[in-house]
């Protein structure tokens, strides 16, 4: 199965509608499923009991019930792709169910504690003023860690007030005060922390190369506890900040801010079909919180 399982990646990889760390995680539940059903044997030859079997196993060897979903998921969606492309005539895993997760509630900040998270940079030396604009810019644009410590020198446009991230159909709009800390480091943070003139990651460690999403992780969890913030706080309580705070609870909102998410679903793909550039800019205009502070 593992060319087939290589072909179904490819394709995930050339439709940009999963992050790194989702392919990753397809390709080793993948890879254990293959070794698990046998190396050897073809896609075309798996059956329901196979994959049955295999959710048995799993189950046996206490899996936590959010791993064993994942990796059903996984599968559905690998058969559902060799059905797409006439490699198998039949999902194995379409009708299997998996175990119910319970979905925990994500951590949101409230806005004031968002605004005492962004002021605990100094800026008193280049990487506090680089901390400064990381916090900004994950706050202004939902992004996931990955895809800011993917961020080359040419994806952030201070003059149109954009990122682009490799993975999304359309630009995402930053605030003001998220353009304001980013010109200051490019322009006078940046130049002392970066070693070799030709590094394009715009976010760089103090040895000038490209900030993990480890090193933004446990920058931000220092920031929080300066902050006396007493919940956990990670990147993506940032994004889970940023969607709440911009959705304000309107069905017209939803639609726009599952763009600037960059949700990988039907839905959120028909909607790049609807929403141009400026219906996302207005959108963002008109109700995030750096936006309405900046302009009163």
């Amino acid at each position: 199965m593992t060319p087939d399982v290589e072909l179904f990646l490819t394709a995930l990889q050339d439709d940009r509608t999963c992050s790194p760390n989702t392919l990753n995680a397809y390709r080793s539940d993948l890879q254990q499923f293959t070794q698990f059903a046998g190396d050897q044997r073809v896609a075309r030859e798996v059956t329901r009991d196979d994959v049955l079997a295999y959710l048995l196993w799993l189950k046996d060897r206490k899996y936590a019930p959010t791993t064993v979903a994942r990796k059903i998921a996984a599968l559905r969606s690998f058969f559902r792709f060799l059905v797409h492309v006439g490699k198998v005539p039949a999902n194995p895993a379409e009708q299997l169910e998996a175990p119910k997760v319970d979905k925990a509630t994500p951590t949101v900040l409230s806005r004031e504690e968002v605004q005492i998270l962004l002021a605990q940079p100094d800026g008193r030396t280049p990487e506090s003023v680089r901390d400064k604009a990381i916090l900004e810019v994950l706050y202004a644009t939902g992004l996931r860690v990955s895809e800011l410590v993917n961020l080359n020198v040419d994806d952030v446009n201070a003059d149109t007030h954009a990122v682009r991230c490799s993975r999304r159909m359309l630009p995402i709009p930053i605030s003001e005060s998220a353009v304001q800390a980013v010109a200051h480091y490019l322009g006078d943070a940046r130049p002392q922390i970066v070693r070799d003139s030709n590094e394009r990651a715009f976010f760089v460690n103090h040895r000038g190369d490209r900030l993990t999403r480890q090193g933004v992780w446990l920058l931000i969890k220092n920031y929080a506890r300066r902050a006396n913030i007493p919940r956990d706080v990670t990147p993506h309580t940032l994004r889970h900040s940023f969607a709440t705070h911009l959705l304000r609870y309107e069905q017209k909102e939803l639609k726009a801010i599952q763009v600037l998410l960059g949700h990988a679903s039907i839905s959120t793909t028909q909607m790049y079909r609807h929403l141009n550039t400026e219906q996302l800019r207005q959108v963002y205009d008109d109700t995030h919180p750096r936006v309405l502070s900046a302009s009163s």
